[in-house]
């Protein structure tokens, strides 16, 4: 094929290699860098194979069409929102622990839900490959794992998503409670009394003497019916409406 690859795993690097017009293997470990241009050096592929040297979450995507790796579980999350907001690539075949991609997956009411499951399907869609378990691996690790396919959102919803994350890093750090509380823990209070002084400020609002943030939660919350819902049960179209309704009353979030 016509396809670039940018490639995390050094294992199978020669098989993908071999359908693809040119690899780009990021290695972090100098001990496996120093194994592939031993195994490649003089061969065919080595022309087409690319080696960066160091941690992919620091470096700049290439562009690339394919993404193929195999990722350790204290990057799996910074790797995939850094690939999803790099945006311009067709599929990603990845393999996580079991666990993390089974989040990645997880519909709203299932118990694996979490902000995770709403920020990835709501830039990509996501499905289950197959699992592998851990008796595949030489030294077996403790955990089985999934390969998941990525493939992002054509268009990307036009939406804020810093704002969007904001909301969601609220909604999901109690996510078996209701909106009503959550919303009522000073913290919370505090962060959005602070966004909404700083958005009238900058947009030249006069901030009214009788201005009440649990008023104005309240207000929104009985506006679109939210009050009781637990985010654990809230589909992408619903958070969306919500953080609609808080831009509405000029309510913002940040990450």
């Amino acid at each position: 094929t016509n396809d670039q690859l940018l490639k995390k795993a050094v294992v199978s690097t020669q098989s993908t290699g071999e359908k693809a017009k040119k690899v780009i293997a990021f290695e972090i470990d100098p001990r496996m860098v120093a194994e592939l241009r031993k195994r490649f050096m003089g061969t065919p592929f080595m022309s087409k194979l690319e080696i960066v040297v160091g941690d992919c979450i620091k470096s700049d995507f290439p562009d690339f069409d394919v993404c193929v790796a195999n990722m350790p579980y204290q990057i799996s999350s910074p790797f995939v929102f850094k690939l999803l907001l790099h945006r311009k690539f067709r599929c990603a075949v990845l393999m996580f622990q079991k666990e993390f991609a089974e989040r990645l997956y997880a519909k709203p009411g299932d118990k694996l839900y979490c902000r995770l499951s709403a920020n990835t399907q709501l830039m990509a869609r996501v499905a289950h490959v197959l699992k592998v378990g851990k008796n595949n691996f030489k030294p077996p690790p403790k955990v089985d794992s999934s390969v998941v396919r990525i493939e992002p959102m054509n268009p990307m919803p036009n939406i804020n998503f810093v704002e969007w994350d904001g909301l969601t890093r609220i909604v999901f750090t109690r996510k078996n409670k209701t909106l009503a509380a959550i919303f009522k823990s000073k913290s919370v209070l505090e962060l959005l009394t602070k966004n909404y002084q700083i958005y009238c400020s900058l947009n030249e609002v006069m901030v009214q003497d009788d201005f009440d943030i649990k008023k104005k939660i309240e207000d929104i919350f009985e506006e679109c019916n939210f009050k009781e819902t637990r985010a654990r049960t809230m589909t992408n179209d619903q958070l969306l409406k919500l953080l609609e309704r808080f831009n509405a009353h000029d309510i913002h979030f940040s990450s």
